[in-house]
């Protein structure tokens, strides 16, 4: 009987150690969860924020670095790229789930900006309920809209679709 061997080459130790860095505005999930993260090879781990001009870039930059460094990674470089722009649709299943575990409501996958600009119900991430509506465009950080579940009374944070 033959068994099957696992290869764990050094980009999967290097996605290992990525997914324990918390986003710092969202410590629920990580760089890899929000799909900031686009590549990772042996040399180096491509990042994108979530939109141009986002105030945790730099700290997301030395969390990674740090981790990386802390795990034997130093020579391992960062690179930031705007190009293609980030998309809520990056964002993994898991760590939707862990966005709706915290409160904030990520879009659906998919998803286009025209719809959410046309009030498309978002799922109150406390009771599950669509009866929705957005109070601001403006939420907790600019990336996120706030909410009001119109069942529960509950305001929440829900990812801007881009």
């Amino acid at each position: 009987m033959v068994s099957a061997v696992t290869v764990i080459t050094t980009t999967d130790r290097i996605s290992a150690v990525l997914a324990h860095v918390p986003d710092p505005e969202i410590p629920a999930v990580s760089v890899l969860d929000l799909g900031i993260v686009r590549d990772v090879s042996e040399t180096r781990v491509l990042i994108t924020p979530t939109y141009t001009g986002c105030p945790a870039t730099l700290a997301i930059e030395q969390s990674i670095r740090q981790a990386l460094d802390a795990n034997g990674y130093a020579n391992v470089a960062i690179e930031t790229t705007l190009s293609p722009p980030w998309s809520t649709d990056w964002i993994s299943d898991a760590g939707r789930e862990k966005l709706r575990a915290y409160g904030i409501a990520p879009p659906p996958k998919g998803a286009s900006a025209s719809a959410l600009k046309n009030n498309q119900a978002a799922e109150c991430p406390q009771c599950g309920s669509s009866n929705t509506e957005e109070l601001s465009r403006f939420g907790s950080t600019p990336c996120k809209a706030l909410w009001r579940c119109k069942a529960c009374l509950e305001p929440f944070d829900r990812f801007k679709c881009h």
